[in-house]
C-alpha cells in the first residue's frame, strides 16, 4: 500500500529513523491532537498536555523533521502554528512484528489508543450527562465485546468492508449539520487456543452479543461508548480509515 495526501504508510525498512520518533509517548500525543482538533501552536498544545511549551516546542520540531507535522497558516505571525500532514499513519503489521523496534512501536501505539478510548469513554459519559448529545445519539452509541471465530481471510474482509463503509458513510455525512466527531476503535485480535491467560471460550459456549457472535465476557454485548478514529497515531495497514493496530 502506497502513501498519499491523507494516508502515510511506514516501511521499518526504509523508515527506521521516523518510527522511533513516534516512540516517544509526548509525540504521539502531539500529532493525535492536532489530528483531533487541528492546528495548534506549542503554547495551546502545551496546555492541554500539561506540558512545558519548550517540550511541546522541541517534539513538534522533531515531527516535522520526519514529516509528521508542517507550519500550518499563522494567525498574528508572533508564534508557529502546526498542523498534521496526514490524517493516518499506518504500517504493515507483519513487516513492524518482524523487528523488536517494530514491535515496540505497536504496542506503544496499542496502548495510546486504550488511553485515549478510555479518555473518549469519560468525555461521551459528561457529554450525554451535561446534555451536550441529543437522545438520538444514545441507541446507535456503544461498545461491543464480542468474539467471533473467523479465519485470518474473513478478518481481512471484515476489516476491509467496515473501511470501505466508512469512507461511504462519511462522505454521505460530510455536509450534514446533525453530524458530529465519532470516536470509532476496532480491535481484531486472534487468541490461540489453550494459552494462559486466554480470553476465548469454546464455540457456543459464550453467551451471543446483539450480533449474534459469543461475547468475550460471556454476557451481551451493551451500549456504552465509541472507539477512537484517526487520534492515536499509527494504524495499521489493513484499517486505512481507522487507527487500529
Amino acid at each position: 500500500m502506497d502513501s498519499d495526501a491523507t494516508h502515510r504508510v511506514l516501511d521499518p525498512e526504509r523508515d527506521p529513523a521516523a518510527l522511533k520518533a513516534l516512540t516517544h509517548p509526548l509525540r504521539l500525543k502531539l500529532l493525535g491532537l492536532l489530528r483531533l482538533h487541528g492546528p495548534a501552536t506549542a503554547s495551546e498544545l502545551a496546555v492541554r498536555t500539561s506540558e512545558s511549551s519548550a517540550s511541546t516546542s522541541y517534539h513538534l520540531r522533531v515531527l516535522a523533521k520526519y514529516a509528521f507535522v508542517a507550519e500550518a497558516e499563522h494567525r498574528d505571525g508572533r508564534e508557529r502554528r502546526w498542523q498534521a500532514v496526514h490524517s493516518v499513519t499506518s504500517a504493515d503489521n507483519a513487516a513492524m512484528l518482524a523487528t523488536p523496534a517494530g514491535r515496540a512501536m505497536l504496542v506503544l501505539g496499542r496502548r495510546r489508543q486504550l488511553e485515549h478510548l478510555q479518555q473518549t469513554i469519560e468525555q461521551h459519559e459528561a457529554d450525554i450527562d451535561a446534555g451536550r448529545l441529543g437522545e438520538e445519539w444514545h441507541d446507535p452509541s456503544g461498545i461491543d465485546d464480542l468474539m467471533p471465530r473467523l479465519t485470518p481471510e474473513s478478518l481481512r474482509e471484515l476489516r476491509d468492508a467496515m473501511t470501505a463503509k466508512l469512507a461511504e458513510l462519511t462522505a454521505r455525512d460530510e455536509q450534514d449539520p446533525r453530524a458530529r466527531q465519532v470516536v470509532l476503535l476496532t480491535a481484531g485480535l486472534p487468541l490461540a487456543p489453550g494459552t494462559p491467560g486466554n480470553l476465548g471460550t469454546p464455540a457456543g459456549q459464550g453467551a451471543a452479543g446483539r450480533h449474534g457472535a459469543p461475547s468475550a465476557q460471556g454476557t451481551p454485548s451493551t451500549p456504552g461508548a465509541p472507539g477512537t478514529s484517526g487520534a492515536a497515531p499509527l494504524a495499521d495497514a489493513a484499517s486505512d480509515a481507522g487507527s487500529s493496530q
